[in-house]
């Protein structure tokens, strides 16, 4: 079964009628919130950007179609404008901070030392371009593979790859 056929609801006919949104909303949610917790730093933004790709999701639904992309890439692309239009509103561009305010579980010296790392990460990641940045949430935040960014953002499967490869190995050689 393919992950459109497993988001759709099927009618007698056999013919594809509707979204199951409430599968969406739960299979979906996770990947879209920390896309958006990768990208932007007030965890309440967060949060209001990840209900606002849903809504626009949901008023655009008839315009969904699913021999133009599958429904993660249809609603990643919505994400990214909305975050695009989120950044240029503010008119400041947001460094990937937002990990620092995620919950750990673990011992108290676990959540130090991750505070430690997640605090070098966002410190060498400030001053990397945007896009950059931007295929980092994509990739380690939404958790999609190099071919659905490569769709998302118009560049190549290769050149997201290698994009990704310099940047992480640049990451790592500054850590």
């Amino acid at each position: 079964m393919t992950q459109q056929e497993a988001l759709t609801k099927r009618f007698g006919d056999g013919v594809v009628q509707e979204v199951d949104w409430d599968r969406v909303y739960v299979e979906q949610l996770p990947r879209i919130f920390n896309f958006f917790r990768f990208r932007i730093r007030s965890q309440q933004d967060v949060e209001d950007l990840t209900a606002r790709t849903f809504e626009k999701a949901w008023a655009a639904r008839a315009r969904y179609r699913h021999d133009v992309a599958g429904f993660t890439t249809w609603l990643l692309s919505i994400a990214r404008n909305v975050a695009i239009d989120h950044l240029r509103a503010r008119q400041n561009l947001v460094p990937i901070d937002v990990a620092i305010d995620i919950a750990a579980e673990g011992t108290p010296e676990a959540d130090a030392m991750q505070g430690s790392d997640i605090a070098r990460l966002i410190q060498l990641t400030q001053d990397l371009p945007e896009r950059e940045r931007e295929l980092l949430a994509l990739k380690y935040g939404a958790a999609t593979t190099n071919r659905l960014i490569a769709q998302l953002t118009g560049l190549s499967e290769s050149n997201v790859g290698t994009i990704l490869s310099r940047t992480v190995d640049k990451l790592r050689s500054q850590w």
